[in-house]
């Protein structure tokens, strides 16, 4: 394939398999590829049914979302190519019927490994078996693709973060990932979580644990994939693609905004001289789209830098820490695209430049447009609402201070 071969006609015929596609990521990135590769075959989408609804009617759903109004309006067909395949990343094999595990093993060629459980309280049990098992069953089925040119696992900067300088390299795992699958298979949960400090180490919770067990997966199946492995850092809202500020979900720091904005969050446990580390989602699905084309194109292994979606006002370990994280390979995958690919705004993969006030501002009118669902024409009632939680929190204190002072006036006489 020649190698300057444009991302869209790279895309152009191909048929594209995502995990977690109802998330946050997975929606995004699906958003891009039906924008910007107009001509891609298919996407086939991971789905698991929930409760009474099947996995039909999710994606239903799923598309009414905000962050689609503009394809639905340009391109109102592209969502015929979407395609739902009923699986299950917490099942062996991925929950897969034959007839879907043929269909993918025929026409997929490029794969983008997003599920994940992300929680950071869950067992260790639950972890291994979802981010790294669940990993393995991905490479496996890969490794029947007889098309495939490009397997895309979404990891994380933190699973790195006993480390001081994160580099842009997969770093060796303490402990045996196949081992690990063999103790958490074996072993009763109970007794498993009383000996989880002894496996995860100094990793803050076993999501990460699971996550830096799972870039061992990707590397080793590496041999015989065509493996990429993308860290973003903290995921949050998108820069400019299709809208500014969208999100669908409270974590990371937007949550904290909104706290702010309604007057019920006056202290952050946090650290002002720390570095902020964070991706917008739209960012993450360029750099995601692109790190899968260089693969196709040139058959070379890459680490990129930069995942996730930690809610940082949960753990302290990440507000109070600073990490040197290189990003030097992230940055050179602009130098990859020719002057004339710049219709589709891929020139500049990473955000650089971006005025972070401005950024958040947007963030900010998008958590109240798309998240608390409040109209920007209702700014008035809004800032009444906020001065009234001002005025109430100045004279609760004022009220604390002068109880004290009496009680210490009263002590004294």
């Amino acid at each position: 394939m020649d190698s300057l071969c444009s991302i869209p006609a790279f895309y152009s015929g191909k048929s594209v398999f995502i995990t977690g596609a109802t998330g946050f990521l997975g929606k995004s990135l699906i958003e891009k590829l039906l924008r910007s590769c107009p001509d891609i075959k298919e996407i086939f989408l991971l789905m698991r049914p929930k409760k009474d609804v099947n996995i039909e009617e999710r994606l239903r759903k799923l598309l009414t979302n905000p962050l689609f109004h503009t394809l639905r309006r340009e391109q109102p067909h592209c969502f015929d190519k979407l395609i739902p395949v009923k699986g299950d990343i917490a099942i062996e094999n991925l929950d897969l019927s034959d007839t879907d595990r043929n269909m993918l093993i025929q026409k997929t060629s490029v794969i983008f490994h997003i599920a994940a459980n992300v929680r950071f309280d869950i067992t260790l049990r639950m972890s291994v078996l979802q981010n790294v098992k669940a990993t393995r069953d991905i490479c496996i089925l890969g490794e029947h693709m007889k098309n495939l040119v490009a397997l895309v696992y979404v990891s994380t900067v933190y699973s790195q973060l006993d480390k001081h300088v994160i580099d842009e390299i997969v770093y060796p795992a303490e402990v045996d990932w196949k081992k690990m699958i063999q103790v958490v298979e074996t072993l009763d949960e109970q007794l498993l979580e009383v000996f989880k400090s002894k496996y995860t180490g100094c990793m803050p919770n076993s999501y990460v644990f699971s996550k830096k067990l799972a870039e061992q997966v990707i590397v080793d199946y590496s041999e015989s994939l065509p493996c990429v492995i993308l860290r973003p850092s903290i995921v949050v809202a998108t820069l400019s693609e299709p809208v500014k500020g969208w999100m669908d979900n409270f974590n990371g720091p937007v949550a904290l905004f909104i706290g702010v904005g309604k007057g019920l969050l006056k202290l952050i446990y946090a650290d002002k001289n720390i570095q902020n580390n964070f991706v917008p989602v739209d960012t993450f699905s360029k750099s995601a789209i692109v790190a899968s084309w260089k693969c196709g194109v040139r058959k070379t292994l890459m680490a990129l830098q930069r995942k996730i979606f930690i809610n940082n006002c949960i753990l302290a370990h990440f507000t109070l820490n600073n990490w040197d994280i290189r990003n030097e390979s992230a940055i050179s995958l602009s130098d990859e695209i020719l002057n004339d690919q710049q219709e589709f705004e891929y020139g500049t993969v990473l955000s650089e430049g971006v005025n972070v006030i401005t950024y958040f501002e947007d963030c900010i009118i998008g958590a109240k447009t798309h998240l608390l669902n409040e109209r920007m024409d209702h700014l008035d009632k809004a800032k009444s609402q906020f001065n009234r939680m001002y005025w109430i929190d100045i004279i609760v204190k004022a009220s604390f201070v002068i109880f004290f002072i009496w009680i210490i006036y009263k002590n004294t006489v």
